[in-house]
């Protein structure tokens, strides 16, 4: 593991993942792990600096042509880029398309910052993950191609045994919970060559199943109040994001009661 380096700002672009979602707060906005990373990484550097461009259902495209130069004019230490799977999880998908513009948004990030890091993202065990994997594997075999060509860091969560573990996955199968999050930041944080905090990979303790009643009662609640919605935004072309501003558009200190 290479030395801790000495980051002063960060910027964190992507979609709901990097917003943070489903880790919510009391306030009901959402923290998520590039706050958790944030905060640690403030801890360690008096004035850190840390923004955050992510917005919940933002597709390669969006991400590309609305936080890309933002965060490269930033000028930050540390970014983070974590996109596309908005646009494989869609029934039709042009993946040479997302790639080219994946690879734009690295082309303009990497020179901008002196590190660059990219994700591998979680896949939630089941039918959607089985259905969508070879779409996943080939845009982050990309991913990597990517990474080694611009000198980025990949975190891989897809290979992770414990965030694949639907005990990690929020009621709407698709976005991780608070402690799924905090996982993330620990495997960001070691990928940077930080000090381990905890085995972020560590499977949760095995439970017996539910009932097949539980079961399909989670099943119904699950297409009643985030399958049927999601279908109806994506048959009259809304998004879960339109009309959201970023949380932290600008790079600015965290306030102390942030500090973990």
């Amino acid at each position: 593991m290479h030395s801790a380096p000495d980051f002063r700002s960060f910027v964190a672009l992507g979609d709901s993942f990097t917003e943070g979602m489903s880790d919510a707060l009391p306030d009901g906005t959402y923290r998520g792990w590039a706050d958790l990373l944030a905060q640690r990484l403030a801890a360690r550097r008096a004035g850190f600096r840390y923004a955050n461009l992510a917005v919940r259902g933002k597709l390669m495209r969006q991400i590309a042509e609305e936080q890309a130069a933002p965060g490269a004019a930033m000028g930050a230490d540390l970014v983070t880029l974590v996109g596309g799977l908005n646009d494989v999880l869609r029934p039709r998908c042009d993946l040479d398309e997302i790639c080219g513009l994946l690879a734009e948004s690295v082309a303009r990030l990497a020179p901008s910052c002196r590190q660059l890091v990219l994700m591998r993202s979680p896949g939630r065990r089941g039918a959607v993950l089985e259905r969508y994997r070879t779409r996943m594997e080939t845009l982050f075999a990309f991913i990597d191609d990517l990474a080694e060509r611009h000198g980025a860091l990949v975190v891989d969560l897809f290979a992770s045994r414990a965030l694949g573990d639907p005990r990690l996955w929020a009621d709407d199968r698709l976005h991780l919970t608070a402690e799924g999050h905090r996982r993330v930041a620990e495997a960001v944080w070691q990928r940077l060559g930080f000090e381990p905090g905890f085995d972020w990979d560590q499977p949760l303790p095995l439970t017996a199943p539910g009932s097949w009643a539980v079961r399909r009662g989670a099943d119904v609640r699950f297409a009643r109040e985030h399958l049927l919605p999601w279908i109806g935004r994506r048959l009259s072309g809304r998004s879960s994001g339109d009309g959201l501003a970023p949380k932290r558009p600008d790079l600015a200190p965290l306030p102390v009661e942030d500090y973990p």
